[in-house]
């Protein structure tokens, strides 16, 4: 599932676009994605000027004239995808219908988006723009990863006595938003520490690293365009090249990189999930 470098990398990819312009028609092609859409979802979007776009966790939110806002989740195959628009070195034509494109935006000028998800595990819903925040998919969300709220002395408290592992510490939404198994992945990685150590266990030293290497891993992988491994496209329909500078995620059996380590990349199950690391050099 796209974690947050993806869903920016699609933000940034749909700005010049999306923003500020107005949509000629909204084409909605079914009554459901992972859950139903809202009622009237079409006219509600028709004619309605897009006045922001903006990125909370992994959810894509436009701000619409009209006082509502539109959630966009990709889910795990979803795709927002431009056509008839110059999208910096990219231009695609507008292609003929295709059996998942089950939310298409007209915009004025010519250009369109596409919402294309053949599992459909993509979420879109319509809500109050002053509400947003109490959304059910946003409320209890915590801070984002680049915002002042989210620094050493929070981190601190929110790990203190946790007797979870690290990972699934750093993967709980309510502590910071937006991370998932490929970024917990490579931030342990970078941090030293252990998949498997408990969270409330980590040194001062430990959780204070934390925060800048989470801003760092984050920031290389949207300057990459993100992570494609099956599904995700940017809007512009290019890959996501992050995934060519993984130093651990999947990467099982490989030699580590750490200079003078001389461990294996090992792959461990944790709740159900592949967690890769260096038991040689993450304790």
């Amino acid at each position: 599932m796209p974690e947050l470098p993806e869903v920016e990398t699609v933000r940034r990819g749909l700005l010049p676009v999306l923003e500020g312009a107005v949509i000629a028609q909204a084409e909605v092609n079914r009554p459901d994605l992972r859950w139903p859409l809202p009622d009237r979802m079409a006219d509600r979007l028709t004619g309605r000027k897009v006045t922001a776009l903006r990125r909370r966790s992994k959810y894509i939110l436009a701000d619409l004239d009209s006082g509502e806002t539109l959630l966009v989740h990709l889910g795990m195959s979803g795709r927002m995808l431009i056509s008839g628009a110059q999208i910096g070195s990219y231009y695609h034509d507008h292609l003929a219908p295709q059996k998942h494109d089950h939310v298409v935006l007209h915009m004025e000028g010519g250009a369109r988006i596409t919402f294309n998800d053949a599992r459909r595990f993509g979420a879109m819903d319509l809500m109050a723009t002053d509400r947003a925040a109490d959304h059910l998919l946003l409320k209890g969300l915590g801070p984002e990863p680049f915002g002042n709220d989210f620094n050493e002395p929070y981190l601190t408290v929110r790990l203190q006595g946790r007797r979870t592992p690290i990972k699934a510490a750093l993967l709980d939404q309510r502590i910071v938003a937006g991370l998932g198994n490929i970024y917990v992945a490579e931030t342990l990685y970078r941090a030293r520490i252990s998949p498997l150590r408990l969270a409330g266990d980590l040194s001062q030293p430990q959780v204070g690293a934390l925060v800048p290497i989470i801003r760092d891993v984050l920031a290389e992988a949207i300057e990459a365009g993100g992570s494609s491994l099956r599904d995700f496209r940017q809007a512009s329909g290019e890959l996501g090249y992050f995934s060519k500078h993984f130093q651990v995620y999947d990467r099982e059996g490989d030699p580590c990189e750490t200079p003078g380590c001389t461990g294996t990349i090992t792959r461990t199950v944790q709740s159900g999930r592949s967690s890769f690391w260096c038991p040689k050099c993450q304790s």
